[in-house]
């Protein structure tokens, strides 16, 4: 077995300013092999968006030890082999659709390899985007919007995902739509995805393991292993009983986290 892609110790996350700390989650310990889809749920201020950040070296611990690809986050972070979307796809409005894919190479410097326009177009046809690429933001769709986000993540081939709650702000129809495009582009590229969520349906029809953490103080209180009720491709049906009586498992974990 290779190097996780994270490996957290007694870790301790929260903010601190002068001699005061706030901790948000408390004394977390986990692992994730490279390649993971790990799906993470939680009540708000339970410290699901500070995880991400942290792994994303956008936050410092407050405490503990966390290695990202068997290095420290900062040089992972310089070696640019995370990507992070947002629920908020933050694109910019005056660049198209192909720009706005562009933009790492533009704030960021060099990549692993150039942003050529046949490079983009493959990624956006990989998300159903093909033929969007000099439209502007104001004239595709939410769900449009969010995969051109995930494009432009995905752009210098990272080999962790960091998604914090990107379909949140989307109808139904359209996450459904996006939960299986999603698993169709981890299938495709094998890299290792953290998906923070307020839906327990799509944490558990996304995840290979599903992490719920409890808050007051922020901590873990379970890490369930999805697979037995999946296919070897992490596939599942919405309507298998298996899956809807986990939804009804992990609901009752829930109403106990807050």
């Amino acid at each position: 077995m290779g190097t996780p892609a994270i490996e957290v110790q007694g870790l301790s996350l929260g903010y601190r300013s002068g001699r005061y700390s706030l901790t948000v989650l408390d004394n977390v310990s986990l692992t994730v092999p490279e390649g993971e889809f790990l799906t993470i749920l939680g009540p708000s201020g339970c410290g699901k968006s500070t995880l991400l950040r942290v792994v994303a070296n956008l936050l410092e611990p407050l405490s503990g030890d966390i290695r990202v690809l068997g290095e420290a986050p900062a040089a992972i972070r310089k070696k640019r082999q995370t990507g992070f979307v947002f629920q908020d796809a933050t694109l910019l409005p005056w660049r198209t659709v192909r720009n706005n894919v562009r933009l790492p190479a533009v704030v960021g410097g060099r990549l692993a390899r150039p942003i050529t326009d046949d490079r983009i177009d493959n990624i956006l046809a990989l998300l159903g985007l093909q033929g969007l690429g000099d439209r502007y933001p104001n004239q595709i769709s939410g769900g449009q919007r969010q995969r051109v986000a995930i494009a432009r993540a995905l752009i210098d081939e990272p080999r962790i995902l960091l998604m914090d709650e990107p379909f949140g702000a989307l109808d139904e129809i359209t996450r459904d739509r996006l939960n299986d495009e999603l698993l169709n582009i981890w299938r495709a590229t094998k890299t290792t995805i953290l998906f923070v969520t307020h839906s327990i349906e799509e944490a558990v029809y996304l995840g290979q393991r599903i992490m719920v953490l409890g808050a007051n103080p922020g901590r873990i209180l379970n890490v369930r292993d999805l697979k037995p009720i999946k296919t070897a491709d992490n596939s599942c049906h919405r309507e298998d009983p298996a899956f809807v009586s986990e939804i009804a498992a992990q609901r009752a974990l829930l109403a106990q986290a807050a």
